[in-house]
């Protein structure tokens, strides 16, 4: 069995769906039902009776474009677990990016970033390296980004809010800081934190990270713990947006990429290229009259 889930440009709906299920036929895939949600009226669900799911995605991607799609091969209801990045994806900005900007090196901080998060460098050295290019700067310096820069994404209290209605557990995991972190967290309702940290000496950073490295392994594996003290079978969400978060997104049910990088975005079970983060919600049947606003 084969889900889909889809929120698209209503335009010409009927006809790209027609396109779409003819193109699926041609890969061998035969779709058994599509319609609207009943409790989600803007969410297109297809139901099929087997196929590969990466063809699933190439032709509603094809079809659709732009669009907020989820695709499943079981049933799909809330998750009890969420696991999810920060950085580009439940805020809008790049917390090293920002910081280095009172520093006068966000040009160069933020193209390593950028190539870091598309997979083109290793993240630790990555890491290292534009940590160290904050070496000196004053710690109060952080309060003063984080207050004036840095912003959640539209829907990201929401989402949180409502899953954790639903008996969701939250998780914050970040290849980012606890300095932005935990207060992030604290914003947006998450129960738990897993980020890096920042060495600080006599107020000032020392250009190291105190303690080890928050990379991708790190990443998946707080999604696999996480999930087993909550059950074997719990289903879990992972959400992200850069080549950081591609084993966590595979290691989790649902891996949902956030407006995301081409390689995390490829891997995924789903993306939100359309919308904010309650199209999540949309996706999983939530109806809005059940939203909890964070």
């Amino acid at each position: 069995m084969l889900i889909a889930r889809l929120i698209a440009d209503p335009l010409d709906l009927d006809i790209r769906l027609d396109a779409a299920i003819a193109a699926l036929e041609g890969e061998g895939l035969r779709v058994a039902a599509a319609a609207m949600l009943d409790f989600c009226g803007d969410v297109l669900q297809l139901s099929l009776p087997e196929g590969d799911p990466a063809i699933l995605r190439r032709v509603l991607d094809a079809h659709f474009a732009p669009s907020d799609v989820l695709v499943s091969a079981r049933d799909i209801c809330v998750p009890r677990l969420l696991v999810s990045d920060m950085d580009s994806t439940m805020i809008g900005q790049e917390c090293i990016d920002e910081l280095a900007d009172f520093a006068g090196l966000r040009d160069e901080v933020s193209a390593i970033t950028e190539r870091a998060m598309q997979g083109e460098l290793d993240f630790a050295s990555a890491l290292t390296e534009r940590v160290g290019l904050l070496a000196e700067m004053a710690e109060d310096v952080i309060e003063t980004c984080l207050t004036d820069r840095i912003q959640p994404m539209e829907g990201a209290r929401t989402l949180v809010a409502t899953l954790k209605s639903k008996g969701c557990r939250t998780v914050l995991v970040t290849g980012g800081f606890h300095h932005f972190a935990d207060p992030v967290a604290a914003q947006l309702g998450f129960e738990h934190v897993v980020a890096n940290r920042l060495a600080v000496a006599d107020g000032r950073l020392t250009g190291t990270l105190a303690g080890g490295i928050t990379d991708s392994a790190v990443k998946r594996q707080v999604l696999i713990d996480e999930a087993a003290l909550i059950g074997e079978d719990a289903p879990t969400l992972a959400m992200g947006d850069g080549a950081n978060d591609i084993p966590m997104l595979q290691a989790a049910t649902w891996g949902v990429a956030y407006h995301a990088k081409p390689k995390a975005r490829a891997v995924a079970d789903g993306w939100i290229d359309r919308g904010d983060l309650t199209a999540v919600l949309e996706l999983f049947g939530i109806p809005r009259d059940e939203w909890v606003a964070g």
